[in-house]
């Protein structure tokens, strides 16, 4: 089930002896480390430590934060289980290595998330559909259950349960991608799908760049027993570890008390963008398109009511001051034209204003001209 070139993976010696070497007494001739008192001096700390090489699994006290927080939602997850990533997006691209060889059955929804498509064309994936209700007909099944990336959709208990169910019985391995569950604003079942995944194998992974800071680059992911050392070693293959001071920086926030505040606070912010920009779009894009207002996440997913390539527009929508995402690039194989991604948690109030007037203009003209296109072919 596994790549082939997992088989030649070895998990690296230095960083095995790197994980003990700040016990009491130890003396090292190992790593290249820096000398401590050669580190620069950070303000408001005098721990060298911050600035010095860490664990490929993560820094523990951060990784302990996790495990917490992935237990409470029901996963199978100790803290030996948790690593700390450079963002998800290497999450994804750590288990792209461990399954995906040129021509690897890899089941997704479609639509998905742009990004996770690029990396598994990169190691030579063939798409099959993932179906809810049926068992993948592929060894790895990707999915977003929880306010979807790009259509902002939340997966039914139901859902989830059966999926659960036909990754178990066909042995596919779930791969549950769930950087947006925090930010939620109508209930729904936010339990993720790993955590019915008892007896199988899995990998879950989250992000603190929506909830916290997108530049530190911090993700993290939680594994069945099964693949997290695989993962591991690949890790070390490819950056040793994330960054020390980004983890220490996120480990104050999550601990922190105010924390949970900051979640709410957080949802509430984007409910109220997430409503302006829906009553904005009543206005300009009423007749052009369909929409339903996502539970969560960041995203609004258009279908135009008069198909067209939206890709074709783009270039002159940000010449115009307005950008957005064509919906065809996140589809798998054939694309489905006439569908658009647009982000409502970053511009404000006026800009929203604009930039949907913009687009309204933008769109009613495209239809026009692809109307008489038609008219003409046909005469």
């Amino acid at each position: 089930m596994l790549s082939q070139r997992i088989a030649s993976l070895r998990p690296s010696p230095i960083r095995e002896i790197l994980s003990v070497i700040d016990r009491p007494g130890m003396v090292s001739f190992a790593g290249g480390l820096p000398a401590s008192e050669t580190l620069p001096h950070l303000a408001h700390s005098d721990d060298p430590a911050l600035l010095q090489y860490g664990p490929s699994e993560g820094d523990p006290e951060l990784r302990a934060a996790v495990s917490e927080q992935l237990r409470a939602l029901g996963l199978d997850a100790p803290t030996e289980r948790v690593m700390i990533l450079s963002g998800s997006q290497q999450g994804i691209d750590l288990v792209s290595k461990l399954f995906i060889d040129p021509g690897t059955p890899v089941a997704v929804e479609s639509p998905t998330y742009l990004a996770a498509l690029q990396v598994f064309r990169l190691y030579g994936a063939d798409f099959t559909n993932l179906d809810w209700d049926r068992a993948p007909t592929a060894p790895l099944a990707y999915v977003v259950p929880t306010f979807a990336n790009p259509t902002g959709r939340c997966a039914t208990r139901d859902e989830r349960d059966s999926l659960a169910r036909a990754c178990l019985d066909s042995g596919t391995t779930l791969f549950e991608d769930d950087p947006y569950r925090e930010l939620t604003y109508e209930p729904c079942d936010r339990v993720p799908v790993a955590a019915r995944m008892g007896g199988g194998s899995w990998v879950y992974q989250g992000s603190f760049s929506k909830t916290f800071a997108p530049g530190l680059r911090l993700g993290f992911l939680a594994a069945s027993e099964d693949l997290f050392p695989h993962l591991v070693m690949l890790k070390q293959a490819v950056d040793l570890h994330s960054s020390t001071l980004s983890q220490r920086l996120v480990l104050s926030a999550v601990t922190d008390p105010s924390w949970a505040q900051r979640l709410d606070d957080l949802a509430s912010f984007y409910r109220n963008r997430r409503d302006v920009f829906d009553d904005a779009l009543r206005r300009h894009l009423g007749g052009l398109a369909e929409w339903q207002a996502p539970a969560g996440g960041l995203f609004f997913w258009l279908r135009l009511t008069r198909p067209l390539d939206t890709r074709t527009l783009l270039h002159t929508a940000i010449d115009r001051g307005v950008a957005f995402m064509p919906g065809e690039e996140f589809f798998p194989d054939r694309p489905q034209l006439g569908t658009m991604r647009l982000n409502f948690s970053h511009a404000d109030a006026a800009d929203t204003e604009r930039g949907l007037r913009t687009l309204a203009t933008l769109l009613d003209g495209a239809a026009d001209h692809h109307t008489e296109q038609t008219s003409f072919q046909r005469g």
